[in-house]
């Protein structure tokens, strides 16, 4: 795609963010295959409240992705990061299903996450590809720690969740290892430090609203 088309698709995704537009997987959910145990009220709340933060963390990375992939240096890096915008839809889409089952709705700041992560994702990318695919990586490993932190906390009873964050996990580690070997720079430990601690802000407000 060219700039234009990635221009497009970045606005074809706050577009869809804002109006709350169900994106269809091209691979079905993990969840499918998940055995189904009967949970409490407090379990389901606690499921719900964990998949709607899991799913705004795929809005931002969709606002991510699409604003580095918009002002990449290099088609290679363009080509890259779209890609992998393509391979979060799954997890979008996995997780706006699962909410539904669950019986709740995404984060009413879902709009503000992809602007501000859209934004970041083009600022990172017109410093450098080395240090956009930088950010990549070191997103991609607050993530993976998220997700961990999630599978430990997620009901036991809950299979379904649990196979869409084991599914996500992988591809979430896949992607940042891809960052680094197609050129990217780690970024320095306080940064990623940073990282973690902003994240960690946008996670309470998900689990909450």
């Amino acid at each position: 795609m060219n700039a234009v088309d990635h221009f497009i698709h970045g606005i074809d995704g706050l577009v869809r963010t804002i109006a709350r537009v169900k994106i269809s997987a091209t691979t079905p959910s993990p969840s499918h295959q998940a055995p189904s145990d009967l949970m409490t009220n407090e379990q389901t709340r606690l499921s719900g409240a964990l998949m709607r933060v899991n799913h705004s963390g795929e809005v931002c990375a969709q606002g991510l992705y699409n604003g580095q992939a918009l002002f990449a240096s290099e088609d290679l890096t363009s080509d890259t990061l779209a890609k992998a915008a393509d391979e979060e839809l799954d997890h979008l889409s996995w997780c706006r299903e699962r909410l539904d089952e669950l019986g709740y709705r995404s984060s009413i700041f879902d709009p503000l996450w992809y602007g501000a992560s859209f934004f970041l994702g083009a600022t990172t990318s017109l410093i450098s590809d080395r240090i956009s695919l930088g950010f990549v990586h070191a997103t991609e490993a607050n993530v993976e720690r998220h997700l961990r932190e999630h599978l430990d906390r997620l009901p036991s009873a809950d299979h379904a969740s649990h196979k869409i964050l084991e599914r996500m996990l992988d591809d979430e580690i896949r992607h940042g290892q891809d960052a680094l070997k197609k050129g990217g720079q780690e970024l320095p430990k306080p940064i990623r430090h940073a990282m973690w601690e902003s994240a960690k802000i946008m996670t309470k407000i998900s689990e909450k609203l």
